[in-house]
This record gives C-alpha cells, sequence and structure tokens, in this order.
C-alpha cells in the first residue's frame, strides 16, 4: 500500500493538522476511513496500551488473524485489512495532540469543525471516490455524532462502536452527580501524555523508520510544562463548576434533529458510565432514516476487532461507500447479542425496533418491610427502609423465578425517598443470583465483573422534561436544583442504561440502592485498573459531594401511596 505521512490538512484558520494516510496502490478511486482525535496517530496499540493489547491477545489469540497488526492505532481500523479491502485509512492528530499544533479542547466546537473540515479535505483527493465513512471506539465514535450534525457533504456513513453522546448525561454528570474518576486517570494518561509538545510523548516508530531519525508521536516543538497547561482546556474543571447542563455542554452534544447520515450504532451491554447510552439514544432520537443498533457484550474495543465486528463494518461501508449490492438495506434494524449467565456464549437475534414492540413493560415492587423484598405484587401496607449515604445502601431480592425470564431493554426506578439533609444522591443497581447465590456478572468495557444495569440521580435534579420523557426513558431538564426539605417524602423517577439478560428458573433478581457508587468488599480485579463493580466510573469528588448534604440518612419508601418499584421490559418467550 501507498503510506503518507504527516500530511498537512489546513483549517479554516490556517492552523495545519497532521494526519497519516494508508491507501491501495491502485489507479481506481476509492473511499476513505476516517478517524481524527487526541491518541496520536503515530502511538503504537501495543506499546502504549500494551497490557491490554496482551491481554485482548490472550482472550482471543487469532484476533485480526490477516494482519502482521504492525500499523495498529489505540480504538482504531487496521489498514492491513482496510486496505487490502479496497479502502483507504485516514488518521489525524486533532487540533493540539499528538503532531498537530494548537489549542487542546476535547469535543469542542473548534475540535469539530475541523473534523469537518478534514472530511471534507479527505472526500477531494484526486484518489478519493468522494465517498467518507467514520469508525473507531470511544473518542472516535464520540466525535463522530458532533460531527454528523454539521452535515459535511462527503460523509456518506458512519459506524460510532461505543460512543457517548450527551456531553452532561451519558459522561460528565450521571443523573447530575459528577462523574470524576474517569476524568482524573484517562486526561493524564491518554490525552494529555500525547499533547502536542510534549517531550516525554511516545517515539513514532513509523516515521523514524521512514525518515532515518527519531521523531516525537508529539511533534517537533518542545513545550514547557507551564505553556503545555496553558496550552488545553481543563475539562474536569469545568465538569466542577457546571452542575446544571448548560451551553458549554450542550455544544459538545449533537443536535440529532441534525444527525441525518446513515449510521450503525454499536453499542455495549456492559459500559454503564460512558458508553452504552449514547448508541441507544442515537438510534432513538437522530433523524437518519437509514440507521442500524448492534449491541453486543464484552470489553469495549474486543468486538470491534473480532470477525464477527470486521466483517458487520465491512458489509455496511461496501453497502454505503462503495454501492455494492449485497443486501445490508434488507437487513432487520435491531441486531442483539443475547447473553444469559455464567458463559460467553451469546445468541444473535435480529430485531425490528427498540425498544421492542412486544415487551411486557412489568413493575417489580419493593416492600420495604421487615428488611425490603422485591415482589411482583404492590405492597398492601406503607413501609420503609433506611440506609446511612456512606455505607453500601441496601440489597434486596426478589422470589425465585418461577420460569425463564428475558429482561431485555431499557429500564427505570420509581422510587420514594426522603434525607435527613438538604440532598441526596440515589445509585441504583440491578443484580441477579443463581440458585446457589451466585451473582450474575459479566466483563463490562472496562470492569470484568459489571453487574446487569445501573442508574443515577441527585434528588435535586428530579425535575423533569415532559416532552423529551418517556414512561421508558425519563428524561431530567438539569436545569435547576430543587432542593429538599429534611425528612419530607419526594418521588424520583431514575433512568437506568439498558441491559439483557436471559435468567434461568429459580434465578433471582436484586437491586442494590445506595447513597455511594456501587462496589463489592473484597480485592479490586481489572486487567489495567482497580474495579469492583463500577469500573472506573466513580462520583467521589468532596467537591461535588461534600458529607455535610450527601453523608446524611437516605429512606426509601413503598407501599399505597408510596409504591416505589423498578419498571423491567420482559419479553414474552414466544
Amino acid at each position: 500500500m501507498i503510506i503518507d505521512r504527516d500530511v498537512e490538512i489546513p483549517m479554516s484558520d490556517g492552523l495545519l493538522l497532521k494526519a497519516d494516510i494508508y491507501r491501495p496502490k491502485t489507479a481506481q478511486k476509492v473511499p476513505i476511513i476516517l478517524a481524527g482525535g487526541p491518541y496520536g496517530k503515530g502511538v503504537k496499540y501495543q506499546e502504549h496500551y500494551k497490557r491490554l493489547w496482551d491481554s485482548l491477545v490472550e482472550m482471543h489469540p487469532d484476533v485480526l488473524k490477516n494482519s502482521s497488526k504492525k500499523y495498529l492505532t489505540w480504538e482504531t481500523v487496521d489498514p492491513e485489512i482496510w486496505v487490502p479491502w479496497g479502502y483507504a485509512c485516514v488518521r489525524f492528530d486533532s487540533r493540539g495532540a499528538g503532531r498537530s499544533e494548537g489549542y487542546l479542547d476535547i469535543f469542542s466546537p473548534r475540535e469539530t469543525e475541523d473534523f469537518a473540515t478534514v472530511i471534507e479535505w479527505s472526500g477531494s483527493q484526486t484518489w478519493s471516490n468522494g465517498a467518507v465513512g467514520l469508525n473507531g471506539i470511544s473518542y472516535y465514535a464520540i466525535n463522530q455524532w458532533q460531527v454528523a450534525a454539521l452535515k459535511p457533504k462527503h460523509l456518506k456513513a458512519m459506524i460510532p462502536w461505543e460512543g457517548a453522546a450527551d456531553h452532561y448525561r451519558d459522561w460528565a454528570r450521571h443523573g447530575g452527580i459528577l462523574s470524576n474518576y474517569f476524568m482524573e486517570f484517562w486526561f493524564p494518561s491518554q490525552v494529555l501524555a500525547i499533547q502536542n509538545g510534549n517531550p516525554a510523548g511516545p517515539i513514532d516508530h513509523w516515521l523514524t523508520e521512514e525518515r532515518g531519525e527519531e521523531y516525537l508521536s508529539t511533534g517537533p516543538k518542545i513545550l514547557s510544562e507551564r505553556q503545555r497547561k496553558e496550552n488545553h482546556a481543563h475539562t474536569l474543571e469545568n465538569f466542577r463548576a457546571r452542575e446544571l447542563d448548560d451551553e458549554w455542554y450542550q455544544n459538545r452534544s449533537p443536535n440529532w434533529e441534525n444527525v441525518e447520515v446513515p449510521f450503525l450504532s454499536a453499542a455495549s451491554w456492559a459500559g454503564f458510565g460512558l458508553h452504552p447510552r449514547g448508541n441507544f439514544e442515537a438510534f432513538t432520537q437522530a433523524k437518519s432514516a437509514e440507521k442500524w443498533l448492534e449491541v453486543h457484550p464484552g470489553r469495549h474495543e474486543e468486538w470491534f476487532y473480532l470477525e464477527y465486528g470486521m466483517q458487520l463494518q465491512k458489509r455496511f461501508f461496501d453497502y454505503y461507500l462503495k454501492g455494492e449490492k449485497n443486501g445490508w438495506d434488507s437487513e432487520p434494524k435491531v441486531w442483539l447479542n443475547l447473553r444469559r449467565p455464567f458463559t460467553n456464549e451469546v445468541e444473535l437475534r435480529k430485531e425490528n425496533e427498540w425498544p421492542l414492540k412486544r415487551t411486557n413493560w412489568t413493575k417489580l415492587f419493593i416492600n420495604a418491610d421487615q428488611g425490603g423484598c422485591l415482589q411482583w405484587e404492590e405492597p398492601k401496607k406503607t413501609s420503609q427502609i433506611d440506609f446511612s449515604a456512606e455505607s453500601r445502601g441496601i440489597s434486596i431480592l426478589s422470589k425465585p423465578l418461577e420460569h425463564e425470564t428475558e429482561i431485555t431493554g431499557p429500564l427505570v426506578a420509581k422510587l420514594f425517598v426522603s434525607s435527613s439533609t438538604s440532598d441526596c444522591d440515589i445509585f441504583i443497581t440491578m443484580q441477579a443470583f443463581s440458585e446457589t447465590g451466585n451473582e450474575v456478572f459479566f466483563q463490562g468495557t472496562v470492569d470484568p465483573r459489571t453487574p446487569l444495569a445501573q442508574g443515577w440521580l441527585r434528588a435535586s435534579h428530579r425535575k423533569l422534561d415532559s416532552e423529551k420523557s418517556i414512561f421508558w426513558r425519563p428524561y431530567h431538564s438539569h436545569d435547576e436544583k430543587q432542593m429538599l426539605i429534611p425528612n419530607e417524602v419526594y418521588e424520583l423517577d431514575i433512568e437506568i442504561w439498558p441491559q439483557s439478560i436471559i435468567l434461568p428458573k429459580g434465578y433471582q433478581i436484586g437491586i442494590n440502592i445506595s447513597g455511594q457508587d456501587f462496589d463489592r468488599p473484597g480485592e479490586s480485579v481489572g486487567d489495567y485498573m482497580p474495579c469492583r463493580g463500577s469500573g472506573p466510573f466513580l462520583h467521589n469528588d468532596p467537591y461535588d459531594r461534600p458529607k455535610e448534604i450527601f453523608g446524611g440518612n437516605t429512606t426509601i419508601y413503598s407501599g399505597e401511596i408510596y409504591n416505589s418499584y423498578i419498571l423491567l421490559p420482559i419479553i414474552p418467550s414466544n
């Protein structure tokens, strides 16, 4: 293949972004697979993310079996696979990242405008057929939604693989609660480590090999620590300072009415805290007439590189970027890889809509009497159960299931709550347990012991947007705080992110309600970070959660006028 490195792409203000291009040796014009972001076009997956790469190969020794894997970067496509398929692969460093100079401001309107410019530049090259497709994981998925809303004319299709969309609800503030821990380690280790001008940045081995002298993946210009600090936005500080959903967040989130391009939205069943919500919201809210939803288990980069994921991506892009009549347009709109407990085997089932029309929306009531339980009938008397917001909260179970039960779709918790203070945070986690008491959990996008579903809400953010709320997905406006009167009862509707599980007869459904992140006692587990059930998506910032407000006692009420329940999407067996 032809490889062009450090190609300069001019932006509207004259700044030059740097790109690497891999394309077939052919006179034919070819479509483009494009990805851009801050992780470094010259940073090798196997080096900078060695532990993740090693564990992926250990899980799947034959991953990318037709490639030498020489040109891999984190969360992007493998040129050695896609170029022989007849595509050009373009990777660029976003403004202020890698070898591109400028002010680094992740997911900002300026970065999105740059992305649109790169799309139009790519589609206009002499070797391009004018059709650009976007493809990538996480960061390289999130920015796809944003740039699609700008409607660049050369953008013909995209595959956002496990990407958030709503900057406030999906990522920064779950239910209004600051999600700080992920940003505290991710931003320095994966973004600032590759900031333009960082002298400690990784070597760009490909550029070094080509030109015979050492090149940094972070560019030739060396900036001091102070210069680098002044040359990037402080995103977590914005998260901390902005408790309500304001213009800053909205400018970093897509307007679904403007997203019209065909897309395949690939979601995770177990990426609570960052990845799945945006993929589901895109499918239900985006204006695109040609859109598909695919959902899979596993670690967040895992299924992207497996043969299933590769063939899915290829078939979609062959149809939209090459014009091949391969029947993709006749495929059902929803592909669900269904999970069962204690096995890695999945069942692919194709559906026509999301949520499924045949869903039997079923209330599983909380009975707070005598320590609490879950039951299918409304409790006959009022009762309550208390817990300290600084404890692991309460865990309650249903009776054993009388028959195999599939729960697939979004969930909602209706809770009647009081607090001893002027506010409280509610963390709700859905679990399941076998007949012998073993918990059902799965490998999540990060955490290897991810529970079935999670949701969050700050009680003072309970106000609903009546126009955007749906009975199966409450939508909180987050435009004002409504503080609590201590010990008064308030009604909360809590969005719980979608999930899927087929539970055998005799299993029990459980929920944990607490005032802090769900975690299990005992040792932490994980490939490259300690995880105890919520992965790195923790909400433990003392600035956002002062103990005098969020360290009180919380009470859950049930029965009669206080019918607290979980709304479950149960799928009939036929």
